[in-house]
């Protein structure tokens, strides 16, 4: 079957609380995910909730990344997608790693 793109959604469990909680650090990962693996950044959205937690996209030519973070549980949904050669597993690895995941 011929498909358009490749997708990798993670569960991350073990992350540490302060970076599941930082605004600026996960959109500063995600921003670098994305050029890591090649792609073409076009617009960033990143939202911080009180007491804790950060939601938020990057929007790149190729397709997108998001993150839902839970700091009270270590825990981050993240979901990269990727249009023609770009490899999304680049993009996950790099913010599994960024994040300090012990499970992916």
């Amino acid at each position: 079957m011929e498909t358009m793109g490749r997708h990798v959604i993670s569960e991350l469990w073990g992350c540490d609380f302060e970076k599941l909680n930082d605004m600026s650090f996960i959109e500063q990962t995600f921003v670098a995910a994305a050029l890591k693996s090649g792609a073409e950044v076009r617009e960033v959205a990143f939202h911080k909730f009180a007491p804790q937690g950060v939601s938020g996209v990057v929007i790149i030519s190729e397709s997108h990344l998001t993150i839902h973070s839970f700091p009270e549980h270590g825990y981050a949904s993240i979901d990269v997608y990727t249009c023609g050669d770009l490899n999304p597993h680049i993009a996950a690895d790099y913010i599994a790693e960024a994040l300090g995941a012990d499970t992916r």
